[in-house]
């Protein structure tokens, strides 16, 4: 294959795996969502582009679609980010009691300047509680690179649920279209908790916690799944010890005695043997002492004595036998319990990449987009089977990796959320931001680590 086309090749594989482990794991986010009755309005096959293809479901409200930026997938799950301005509240029956209003105007009405106001309504936004009303006369659009004049109120029932609440029915009367001003029935801080119950911060712990693990947890499940089945399906090679020959070597004294592969040794002189350890402790002392013996065997149903005849005096250290060799498939208690250990040989290698003792053995030995694309390219054309093993090697180390204590990692969250369980209150915006950065600096390190290596490694050679 020319360069050019392996390049490609490796591109295509890599991005395929990719994105495909990716999708899978933020699907387990979108499902975690969805369980814990969280609003959830995008989920996407690749990157965020304004160029996509997508489907609103009507059912859920979520947006389904793919993007041209085939390198991973994600999904918005509401109240994951945004302030926490004590004007939500007023902010938000500001809107619901106009229908739609423009930044400027909630900003008068509250006495805070454009910035703020843009700020709160963001967060609203975030929540699904109100939406950016893109006005078609002031050349405004979905998709543009800033927030449009005015919002509005989403569609909702005569039970405020939202297109993106389950059970919503918009046939109830009562239901007001988007645009419209809706009538709560309750003061504005009830309506804001109303709203901030559906969203990733207005859940419990256990359910925050339960969303973030929900992603490496597909990941590794996957990789679980699959791993297994390639346990159940491979053939293991194993030396049965038993004394029947599997092969001679040409030229041997083997050979030369009229010994052939299938032959079953009963018997080495006077001594009988029925394992292969018997055969071998057996025929030690004659070819040590080199002194001629005789074999008696079983070949085709009959009995027979060979005579094995070795240089007089001479020690030799072997006979020219092969032991026979089987195979074996494991069963699906094997399977698992062997997945099992794999599973654990995983988890153990991924947790020393943060003990600075074992940091840089790790990086040494681990691959980065590169290496990752040119083994997907490799085991593609070795067959499906050592594709589907590959993605689920690589499956199970993403898994694993995310839950690496780390922000921005998802178990860089769950330590955020641990921390903030443990003193009873939210970690700052600031000591967020902190912790962010100081996870982002060591992913950045351990990315130009084994990037480095790539090159070398499949690049340069």
């Amino acid at each position: 294959m020319s360069p050019v086309l392996s390049f490609l090749s490796a591109v295509f594989w890599g991005v395929l795996v990719l994105s495909a482990l990716v999708f899978v794991h933020e699907g387990g986010h979108y499902l975690a969502s969805r369980l814990c009755h969280v609003r959830a309005t995008e989920f996407f096959l690749g990157l965020p582009c304004r160029l996509k293809l997508s489907r609103k479901s009507a059912k859920v409200g979520t947006e389904f679609g793919v993007t041209p930026l085939l390198l991973g997938g994600y999904t918005r799950i509401c109240g994951m980010e945004g302030s926490a301005d004590e004007l939500l509240a007023p902010a938000l029956d500001v809107v619901t009691r106009e229908g739609r209003v423009t930044a400027d105007e909630v900003a008068r009405r509250l006495g805070v300047d454009a910035d703020r106001a843009y700020d709160l309504l963001a967060t609203l936004s975030d929540w699904a509680a109100i939406k950016p009303y893109y006005d078609p006369a002031r050349g405004e659009r979905p998709g543009q690179s800033d927030w449009p004049a005015a919002f509005e109120t989403p569609e909702r029932d005569a039970n405020h649920l939202t297109e993106y609440d389950r059970g919503h029915d918009f046939s109830l009367p009562g239901s007001t279209a988007a645009g419209a001003p809706h009538e709560t029935g309750m003061s504005p801080d009830e309506f804001l908790a109303h709203e901030r119950s559906r969203t990733y911060l207005g859940v419990g712990f256990l359910r925050r916690v339960f969303m973030l693990f929900a992603g490496p947890l597909v990941n590794i499940a996957l990789a679980f799944v699959l791993v297994t089945v390639a346990f159940m399906v491979q053939e293991f090679s194993y030396v049965p010890n038993v004394s029947t020959l599997g092969g001679v070597v040409e030229g041997s004294l083997a050979e030369a005695s009229g010994l052939e592969a299938g032959d079953t040794v009963t018997r080495v002189g006077d001594v009988p043997v029925d394992s292969w350890d018997g055969l071998v402790e057996a025929l030690s002392p004659h070819l040590e002492s080199g002194t001629d013996f005789e074999l008696s065997l079983e070949r085709d149903g009959s009995e027979r004595t060979v005579l094995v005849d070795l240089p007089d005096g001479q020690p030799t250290e072997e006979l020219g036998i092969l032991s026979s060799v089987a195979t074996y498939r494991l069963s699906l208690p094997e399977a698992v319990a062997a997945t099992v250990d794999y599973t654990a040989q995983t988890a153990s290698y991924v947790a020393k990449l943060i003990q600075p003792a074992h940091t840089m053995e790790v990086l040494d030995q681990s691959s980065s987009i590169v290496g990752i694309s040119a083994m997907a390219s490799e085991a593609a054309s070795t067959g499906p089977f050592s594709l589907m093993v590959f993605a689920a090697a690589v499956s199970m180390s993403l898994g694993f990796m995310n839950l690496l204590p780390i922000p921005p990692f998802d178990g860089g969250k769950i330590l955020i959320e641990l921390i903030q369980l443990a003193i009873r209150r939210p970690l700052s915006a600031r000591a967020q931001t902190g912790l962010t950065y100081v996870g982002l600096a060591f992913i950045v390190f351990v990315f130009v680590v084994v990037l480095k290596n790539d090159v070398v490694r499949f690049v340069i050679g």
